[in-house]
């Protein structure tokens, strides 16, 4: 008898929380799903260097009620979980400078450094021996006591759209149309903000071939891995393992051959997109599981996870880390199910996840953050050329960016021996789920 369906929360229960104490998130700050205290905290401490001290074990729990208690501690969380310090902005107000998507991974040396206070001093030295410095002088830094209200905060934001538009031309590389002075920056706006109403629009020749040449960069067949299993047939939990390692190995040979065929192929070293795919490998092979290559997924795979019964030791032995991942798994296929993403947008998603300039190693960092930035904006123009009438489409579509590389990296920590069970407890609960819709 199957136990494992895992029910789907309402509109209302989708709200995410933020990774650092728990609260309710209000939208992707500095590279990470996050409430507005933690957003203006992880601000405040790096905008003012602060450096705090933990009278415990440097071990305090996070939670909404309990993250005022340690300082040390709720900053060392930020930097852990993957706040990107280089995304604020160096004068200190509102608006960040939009460095990454999403979070960034530093060692633990540079966590130290930053908790220390060694980087802060550092980076005071460099200023005071290369000229004046655009770092806030003391008299313009926020105050504890002075955290911008989310109101306030979109007002301020939305003042700089202008220069945004400029950061844009200069990615593009081509001058920008009248109509673009209305496009917000990501999370700077709501469904309900007084934007012009939606008009008739054109996509631009350049987007529109950029976008066609991503698309066609993509192998869109059907996946050759065989997965029909004659009924009656018990699958065990080796040969469900196999199989999920031989689908992995064709994602994988897929997003090498991918890579041979990105329009910017010749612009970055092969030791550079090594450096990419060891890093991405797994993020790129559930994107295209959760999309592109969904309906045999959550079809034929999901056949043969119900043929599989876990035993009673396997059920005991699973792990919470496991848990949190099925939770998110399911959560992320119904946001991807509920916006329906089309070739193009996930094209776009995959090239803009892949130019990743935060990954350590990489010797062309600063031109991969022109390409990052430039697919953003062409998957940006897209989504509100096509979808007029969805104005958070593409805040929609990036928020799930960061909540993979979250999942693939937790997925990490799995014990391999519990994967089967978790595809099937995914699998089985997204498509009971799916065909109650």
């Amino acid at each position: 008898m199957e136990t494992w369906e895992v029910s789907v929360p309402d509109d209302r229960a989708e709200q995410r929380t933020c990774l650092i104490c728990g609260d309710r998130a209000t939208g992707l700050h500095y590279g990470i799903i996050s409430c507005e205290g933690c957003k203006g905290f992880f601000k405040r401490s790096i905008c003012n260097k602060r450096v705090y001290r933990c009278s415990r074990d440097k071990n305090c729990v996070m939670s909404r009620k309990q993250r005022n208690r340690c300082q040390y501690c709720r900053l060392l969380k930020c930097l852990q979980m993957g706040m990107n310090r280089k995304a604020i902005r160096e004068d200190g107000m509102p608006g960040g400078r939009n460095k990454s998507i999403g979070p960034v991974q530093i060692s633990e040396e540079e966590i130290e450094r930053i908790m220390s206070g060694q980087e802060f001093e550092e980076e005071t030295n460099h200023w005071s021996n290369h000229g004046d410095s655009d770092h806030s002088s003391p008299g313009n830094r926020a105050s504890e006591s002075n955290q911008p209200s989310p109101g306030s905060t979109l007002s301020s934001r939305s003042v700089e759209l202008n220069g945004f538009m400029a950061f844009r031309e200069q990615y593009m590389g081509m001058s920008v149309p009248p109509h673009y002075q209305y496009i917000p920056h990501l999370f700077s706006y709501s469904g309900h903000s007084p934007l012009l109403p939606p008009q008739a629009r054109s996509l631009d020749p350049q987007s529109y071939s950029l976008i066609h040449q991503l698309v066609s960069a993509e192998d869109l067949e059907p996946l050759g891995t065989p997965m029909l299993i004659e009924d009656g047939y018990a699958v065990t939990q080796a040969e469900l393992f196999a199989l999920l390692c031989r689908l992995a190995d064709e994602l994988l040979f897929r997003q090498i051959a991918w890579i041979k065929k990105l329009p910017f192929f010749c612009e970055l070293s092969i030791k550079d997109y090594t450096c990419l795919l060891s890093s991405t490998w797994q993020e790129l092979i559930l994107l295209s599981s959760l999309t592109v290559y969904s309906k045999q997924i959550f079809g034929e795979l999901a056949d043969v996870t119900a043929k599989y019964s876990p035993s009673d030791e396997e059920l005991h032995r699973f792990s919470d880390e496991g848990m949190e991942v099925i939770e998110r798994l399911i959560y992320l296929y119904h946001k991807f199910h509920q916006l329906k993403v089309s070739n193009e947008e996930y094209a776009c998603m995959k090239a803009i996840n892949f130019l990743n300039q935060d990954i350590r190693g990489l010797t062309s960092a600063s031109q991969l953050e022109q390409l990052n930035k430039r697919y953003w904006y062409i998957c940006q123009d897209f989504t509100e050329y096509k979808y007029t009438h969805q104005p958070n489409r593409f805040p929609d579509l990036m928020m799930c960016l960061p909540e993979i590389r979250y999942i693939a990296g937790k997925m990490v920590n799995v014990p391999l021996e519990q994967l089967p069970l978790l595809f099937k407890v995914v699998l089985h609960s997204c498509k009971t789920n799916m065909g109650k819709e």
